[in-house]
């Protein structure tokens, strides 16, 4: 069984990252860490994600939750920087 971090450093994956994704999406932490594992080894989930990290930066943004905007735009930030547009 690999640890969350072993998952986090094998796809590039931040705690912010996965932190933002557990929030929207209503799940615990280690599933979201899952999921964005399994996502971010292929062209298609690596757009899920883009998408879903944009979506949290929305969603914060109109709902004027300035931590989780700043936590939500660092996460999306380190993501792009990790996993370019192709």
């Amino acid at each position: 069984m690999i640890s969350i971090k072993e998952c986090l450093d094998y796809s590039d994956l931040t705690e912010d990252a996965v932190t933002v994704i557990a929030g929207l999406e209503h799940v615990p932490y280690a599933f979201a860490a899952e999921l964005a594992c399994c996502l971010a080894q292929s062209d298609d989930g690596v757009e899920v994600l883009r998408h879903l990290l944009k979506n949290a930066i929305n969603d914060a943004r109109n709902s004027g939750h300035a931590e989780a905007l700043k936590t939500a735009r660092r996460a999306y930030r380190q993501f792009v920087a990790n996993h370019p547009e192709h």
